[in-house]
């Protein structure tokens, strides 16, 4: 693809996809789409023969291999990861509340989350919910209210003089989304009649008596745009990291000739990955298990893999140019940006370093590096957890990105694509290519 063309459909997906659940399954149909073999989880599979799959968990996480018919013992696995997930309001079990005739809906704050630019915006509604099916059973699916359907409103000017200087937001009191307007005197509406209004709009034949739970987040619905005179800069919601794993995927898909690898898009990396889908738990563990079931060839397979680890980097910010190292100032539209860290919150090495270096220049694209200042704290990736929890090699890469965790972030309109470059490069690497064999050596 070429650069308009690879933001056009960038910019696209991820506006359809307001949460990790609607993200992973887009994902999982781009790759069945393009020849990839949905496996079941639950159902008994053991794959030998070569060919392209994917498998999902919990229906926000997802995992997608290419076997090429080499052994893998021998040629390792050209891996890349990104977390599904993004900061954001989650609505708590029971949220409705009514206060002076608005309806509000409470809500948790889901990852370190930049609360500010919450307020004043408009808001839509989406997630997973289950529901009780006629005849007993259990069901579930997604929900997508699609449309602007709460606000936070700010505190007027007038009331607060102080807000341009110094404001402070309680999270449990000044984040509370106003969904509509009842009248005085009328019982609060019931949350779940809302729910199964808006599900039955959406799937006209759904078999539900009852809903019984929800996971579902509030969302800026609006698009991803091109921005600035040139359309230099893309800004939009959940670019962090929605940008990486549509990226990877494409990357997959378009890859020449696809070499042994994998892909591993976790949930909750917002959250610390600790879950059954996250990095911290079993998924990747159990998945190299099922394809690599004698402990010693499995150990080999890891030994000659190497992880990409994509989450946005953070770009130097014109107007705060203090809070970076001088030295390590990563720009908008000058390339991935290489995440070095002393401390291992980032897992690269010098010799991951390294190969991503090279692989860039394969591609003629520039490659920059982050590095915290020493007087700050470090955020962390699923590099680590990763690399902590398999032994394997991991390199820690992203698109430098301004605004990160805010409800609507920025990166540049040529660093996803030169980032898909080169992981196509990556993905088609042949176990004899200079790079990838003296890699492992």
């Amino acid at each position: 693809m070429q650069k308009p063309e690879f933001n056009q459909w960038l910019l696209a997906e991820i506006g359809r996809s307001p949460t990790a659940f609607h993200l992973t399954a887009n994902i999982r149909d781009l790759l069945t789409d393009h020849g990839f073999t949905l496996l079941e989880e639950t159902g008994p599979w053991q794959v030998a023969a070569p060919g392209s799959y994917v498998l999902v968990r919990n229906g926000s996480s997802l995992i997608a291999f290419t076997l090429d018919g080499e052994d893998p013992a021998r040629s390792g696995l050209r891996m890349a990861g990104a977390h599904t997930d993004s900061p954001a309001l989650k609505v708590k079990p029971n949220p409705l509340q009514v206060s002076h005739t608005c309806v509000r809906v409470g809500v948790e704050v889901y990852g370190g989350a930049l609360l500010a630019p919450w307020f004043d915006r408009d808001l839509s509604l989406a997630g997973r919910v289950s529901w009780e099916t006629e005849t007993g059973g259990l069901g579930s699916g997604l929900l997508d209210f699609a449309r602007p359907v709460a606000v936070i409103p700010s505190l007027a000017i007038h009331l607060d003089r102080e807000a341009n200087r110094k404001r402070s937001i309680n999270s449990q009191t000044d984040i509370i989304p106003i969904l509509l307007q009842a009248t005085p005197g009328d019982a609060c509406p019931v949350f779940n009649d809302i729910l199964l209004a808006r599900l039955r709009h959406q799937y006209p034949d759904l078999d539900c008596r009852a809903i019984l739970d929800h996971e579902l987040f509030f969302y800026d619905p609006a698009p991803p745009v091109l921005t600035g005179l040139e359309g230099e800069f893309i800004t939009g919601p959940r670019l962090d990291n929605q940008l990486s794993c549509w990226t990877i995927a494409r990357a997959l898909v378009d890859a020449p000739e696809r070499k042994n690898s994998m892909i591993i898009l976790s949930d909750h990396e917002e959250v610390g990955s600790g879950s059954p889908e996250g990095a911290g738990g079993p998924l990747l563990d159990s998945i190299l298990e099922c394809l690599f079931p004698e402990p010693q060839q499995r150990q080999q397979v890891i030994r000659r893999s190497l992880l990409i680890s994509a989450d946005n980097a953070h770009g130097v910010h014109p107007n705060f140019t203090d809070r970076h190292d001088t030295n390590h100032l990563p720009l908008i539209n000058r390339g991935p940006v290489i995440k070095i860290n002393a401390a291992r919150r980032y897992a690269t090495t010098a010799l991951t370093s390294g190969f991503f270096r090279l692989l860039c220049r394969r591609r003629n694209t520039e490659v920059q590096e982050f590095v915290m200042r020493s007087d700050m704290a470090c955020g962390s990736t699923i590099g680590p957890l990763t690399a902590t929890r398999t032994g394997m090699q991991v390199v820690d890469v992203g698109v430098p990105t301004l605004a990160m965790h805010s409800i609507r972030e920025m990166a540049g309109s040529a660093d996803c694509h030169g980032m898909h470059r080169v992981l196509q490069e990556y993905f088609s690497l042949a176990t004899d290519d200079p790079l990838w064999h003296g890699w492992q050596s």
